[in-house]
């Protein structure tokens, strides 16, 4: 094998397991303010049957069921919407490449970034992981990660986006997070 074939090798290689690798997302409590405090992480990996893992180690959230989503951009910041500043409006609305405009759950065929509910314990800890069959790793670089104050009925009605209301967690995630 010459030289330049071995090296165009070992650099389309790296090249893949880079974008095979593991994220480790900090998330963020926010707020009108902006981005607070760490609240924990999330690691996405590749899921063993297909798809990508989420797994939680969070603490601090309110007990219950939440939205939790992939949303189009890397920025968890507050801005205006409707006449007032709202938390983690800066990572826009679900991922949605196919501009399906629906949201429909994570078996649906709406937005890619739906994801199944985040469940938090009694004591605000959220370590159960979902798996999203119909996402990969590569997909969800330069994106951002978004828990919701409320559930996720996986529906447009009776509330746009599942009723799952304001933004009270984010986490950007980026190449090179591990």
């Amino acid at each position: 094998m010459t030289y330049d074939l071995r090296l165009l090798l070992s650099g389309a290689l790296a090249t893949a397991g880079v974008a095979a690798a593991d994220y480790h997302v900090t998330m963020n409590a926010i707020d009108a303010k902006g981005v607070g405090v760490a609240i924990g992480h999330v690691t996405i990996s590749a899921a063993q049957q297909g798809g990508v893992l989420f797994t939680p180690d969070l603490k601090g959230l309110p007990p219950g069921a939440h939205g939790f989503h992939v949303h189009a951009f890397a920025n968890c910041g507050a801005r205006q919407k409707e006449g007032r500043i709202a938390p983690g409006e800066m990572a826009g609305g679900h991922y949605d490449p196919k501009k399906t405009g629906k949201h429909s759950g994570p078996q649906g065929e709406g937005h890619m970034g739906d994801l199944p509910v985040l469940k938090v314990d009694g004591l605000g800890a959220a370590t159960e992981p979902v798996t999203a069959s119909h996402l990969t790793l590569r997909r969800l670089r330069n994106k951002s990660l978004v828990i919701h104050q409320g559930g996720d009925n996986y529906s447009d009605m009776p509330q746009p986006l599942g009723g799952g209301g304001a933004r009270i967690a984010c986490g950007v995630i980026q190449a090179g997070e591990r």
